[in-house]
């Protein structure tokens, strides 16, 4: 058991020694096809229960308009979307929670500067996702350089995405094409792991990353999953965290900190009233959820 995360082991003996030489990890047939084809099902359920008009197979009804309010053209936390039934099954599956109980191996706090492995993310894979598929996109090696790149005072680039200054977000960087250039000049590259139904991409949050736009007419089908050491929370967060899921909201990707409400979407600048209390289908609520969601302690 490695001490903490600050200098891993240098040698695992297994798929972490990967993980940690390039920042990521893909685990084949985390979920079986046919698992994958069930939440596949229960993602169009449910983008069809809004009644817009939405059909997977006319591409016409692919619109904002046939659709409930999504940020970048398909990611759903609004709604209640991230606590439906099937959005917990699939975090819960044994195959996605294994690898980050086997990457988190260590009873000690990172220290209090946040350096080292603090998040990791991951990606379960619900359809055939191919080079012309929007999909993932990683600099590989990159994590490794992530102290050396924020040596220097670096500027993010004023991108739309970028949160207002307001919002005090943490731990977020947008990258700029110069600085992309920097990390290749050192041997990193850009990869797209391509994905099958079932597929679990695991990726270290240093790691440069980002969603590649689509060239094709392929639906993209996944769900982000991301889980930390209860730990690595403070008091407040855990307190925020579980207040947001008994209000079946959403929030970031980060499980232990940057406790941020996801807030109610918006069509045309007003809360779409199409917004829900509650999920549509609930959660099948167990001690093992509610530890995950910051209401139970372990």
């Amino acid at each position: 058991m490695a001490k903490d995360l600050l200098t891993p082991k240098s040698n695992y003996g297994d798929w972490r020694d990967f993980f940690f030489e390039h920042g990521y990890a893909i685990f084949k047939n985390a979920i079986t096809p046919e698992r994958a084809e069930y939440y596949k099902s229960k993602q169009i359920d449910w983008l069809k229960s809004f009644n817009r008009g939405f059909d997977p197979e006319n591409e016409d009804t692919w619109t904002s308009e046939h659709l409930p309010v999504s940020f970048k053209g398909g990611m759903y936390g609004s709604y209640c979307a991230p606590h439906e039934r099937f959005a917990w099954e699939a975090r819960m599956e044994p195959g996605v929670m294994n690898p980050f109980i086997q990457v988190w191996e260590t009873e000690e706090l990172l220290d209090p500067k946040r350096k080292g492995l603090q998040c990791v993310q991951g990606l379960l894979n619900f359809a055939p996702n191919g080079d012309n598929d929007g999909g993932l996109i990683l600099m590989d090696g990159s994590a490794k350089l992530f102290d050396q790149f924020f040596q220097e005072t670096r500027v993010m680039a004023n991108h739309e995405d970028a949160p207002p200054p307001e919002e005090n977000y943490r731990d977020l960087f947008i990258f700029k094409e110069e600085d992309v250039k920097w990390f290749e000049k050192r041997g990193c590259r850009l990869i797209k792991p391509n994905l099958e139904p079932g597929d679990l991409v695991l990726w270290d949050s240093r790691t440069m990353h980002y969603a590649k736009h689509p060239e094709g007419n392929q639906i993209r089908h996944a769900q982000y999953v991301c889980f930390t050491p209860a730990k690595f929370a403070d008091p407040q967060s855990i307190r925020e965290k579980a207040d947001i899921f008994r209000s079946w909201g959403g929030t970031t990707h980060w499980p232990h900190t940057n406790i941020h409400p996801q807030g109610k979407a918006k069509r045309h600048g007003v809360i779409d009233p199409q917004e829900r209390e509650e999920p549509l289908e609930k959660p099948v609520v167990t001690d093992r959820l509610l530890q995950l969601a910051a209401v139970k302690a372990y």
